[in-house]
């Protein structure tokens, strides 16, 4: 299982339209991905040892380097697939450069 945390201001809106898309499409492509919402002021570099992607809804200066691949997914809430498509095709890219599947 490939797992995913994304990260938006309030962890209640945003990041949770992402998880739910992330989880679909993913999912679509054959992938087996967990996604989990947080609010990105919680994300420490012991919470993301537990995950194999970052997500957030735009670049952000956590403070530390992550150590695993990050893509912003802030695209996918226009829902408008020519802006989406390009977040789930980095992610599928990171996902097997990375030997994630």
């Amino acid at each position: 299982m490939i797992k995913i945390l994304a990260a938006c201001g309030a962890g209640v809106n945003s990041s949770h339209q992402i998880k739910s898309a992330l989880e679909e499409e993913l999912s679509n492509r054959g992938y087996d991905v967990q996604c989990d919402a947080v609010m990105v002021k919680d994300v420490n570099e012991d919470l993301i040892k537990g995950y194999d992607i970052f997500t957030p809804i735009a670049a952000t200066d956590l403070g530390f380097d992550p150590g695993i691949p990050v893509v912003e997914a802030g695209p996918i809430l226009f829902r408008i697939p020519a802006m989406s498509a390009p977040v789930y095709d980095n992610i599928e890219a990171a996902i097997k450069e990375h030997g994630l599947s």
